[in-house]
């Protein structure tokens, strides 16, 4: 898989978790709730602040460490002045007792100049597992594969 196609990934992982947020202070609610604040984060450009909702032994594919994430991600905003994201069908969160959880969701991922028209577009299938961390939710762990 090319770097290109790793970025574009590593950003659905991220944004495409930021679906529509709960009401309340369930531990799924402030789960979203820190979606909806990476999300911002990745929507401003801001791949430097991806790294404060990444636990510190976050893995991904290729052994890919938290500041190899960063990397992925500055290299992203580079590349493509937009990159979008769609979640095809709503995301599976399954708590996974005190302070855990995985999410799985399939998405739509574009990248390209801002014109009209994407350069790049690919269908993934992402799951992330995710951990309580000084009362934070941090993404611990990102894989994903590209669906036909």
């Amino acid at each position: 898989m090319g770097l290109a196609r790793q970025v574009a990934a590593g950003f659905a992982v991220l944004a495409a978790l930021l679906l529509a947020a709960c009401a309340g202070d369930s531990p799924e609610a402030r789960l979203r709730v820190r979606l909806d604040a990476l999300q911002q984060s990745i929507e401003a450009r801001e791949g430097g602040r991806i790294a404060h909702y990444l636990a510190a032994d976050f893995i991904g594919p290729g052994a890919m460490d938290r500041e190899g994430a960063v990397r992925m991600a500055r290299g992203a905003f580079l590349r493509y002045r937009a990159v979008g994201v769609t979640v095809v069908g709503p995301a599976d969160v399954e708590m996974q007792g005190e302070g855990r959880a995985r999410v799985r969701f399939e998405a739509a991922l574009t990248g390209g100049s801002g014109a009209v028209l994407p350069e790049a577009a690919r269908l993934w299938s992402v799951e992330t597992g995710w951990r309580v961390e000084d009362g934070e939710w941090r993404m611990v762990s990102a894989a994903w594969e590209p669906r036909l």
